[in-house]
């Protein structure tokens, strides 16, 4: 992984997916795609999400186009990369925070992007997850959680910089970005079966399972919080249950402390 990542936009990351996936029946070299038919659903915080797997937090879920790739590949919860008060070219430490080439080494307080380049990342694919869970037929657009971490001191998250970064998670539709994945939507409908043009301004408020469900909100009600031994991640919770529920094999991670769950 390069220590510089390079965000795209919105428009052209959608022509990328819908194009590989054309000619090629792939999405970001994803070639089992996978579609959920079976309806089933776990809870969690009060969402529901279609299996209990997904990417924790780290340089890799910083872009966009990597967590369409997890989401396509069967991910349905989502902790985006922890974003901190120092970021980008200020944080003076080793990057990508995460190298696994024979060992791996995990740098804390890392980030490869600004908080603002991050949330738009953020923004991006969850929009895009959006509209290609029920364009592609790959599940319920309400079938996946997006899980806000943000560290790593109290200081830095009571700062303005990540106050905004948490309100514009909670409410994303005033942003650029917002306005951004949404006219490039209604000027592609004709890419996208099964969108129609109110899609993408759906769910206003407290509606549920009507396009976006609640338009603004892209995180669960529960955030992580980040520091050198704290991780949540959704096996943990369900643990057994999940592989009886879904027919899957769930490894627990025993290195995740039962009181951060």
């Amino acid at each position: 992984m390069s220590d510089i990542m390079r965000p795209i936009p919105f428009g052209e990351l959608m022509n990328w997916v819908l194009e590989e996936y054309r000619t090629e029946g792939t999405i970001f070299g994803v070639n089992e795609l996978y579609r959920h038919t079976s309806g089933k659903t776990l809870p969690i915080f009060t969402e529901q999400v279609e299996t209990p797997f997904g990417p924790a937090a780290g340089p890799h879920t910083q872009l966009a186009q990597n967590l369409i790739a997890a989401y396509v590949g069967g991910s349905r919860f989502f902790e985006v990369k922890t974003v901190q008060i120092i970021d980008g070219e200020d944080l003076p430490v080793a990057k990508p925070c995460i190298k696994a080439e024979d060992e791996c080494y995990n740098v804390e307080w890392s980030t490869e992007l600004r908080v603002p380049q991050a949330y738009e990342e953020y923004v991006k694919a969850w929009f895009a997850i959006k509209l290609l869970s029920k364009s592609m037929g790959f599940g319920s657009p309400d079938g996946f959680v997006f899980n806000m971490s943000v560290g790593y001191d109290l200081a830095g998250i009571k700062s303005e910089k990540v106050d905004k970064y948490i309100e514009g998670m909670k409410d994303a539709s005033a942003s650029a970005v917002w306005a951004e994945c949404t006219a490039w939507a209604k000027e592609n409908l004709d890419r996208l079966p099964g969108i129609d043009a109110a899609y993408p301004d759906a769910g206003h408020g407290e509606q549920r399972h009507h396009g976006f469900s609640d338009r603004r909100k892209l995180l669960s009600h529960r955030a992580a919080v980040s520091g050198p031994d704290r991780c949540f991640e959704p096996h943990r919770r369900y643990g057994d249950a999940a592989a009886d529920h879904f027919g899957y094999g769930v490894q627990q991670d025993r290195g995740i402390r039962s009181d951060d769950v």
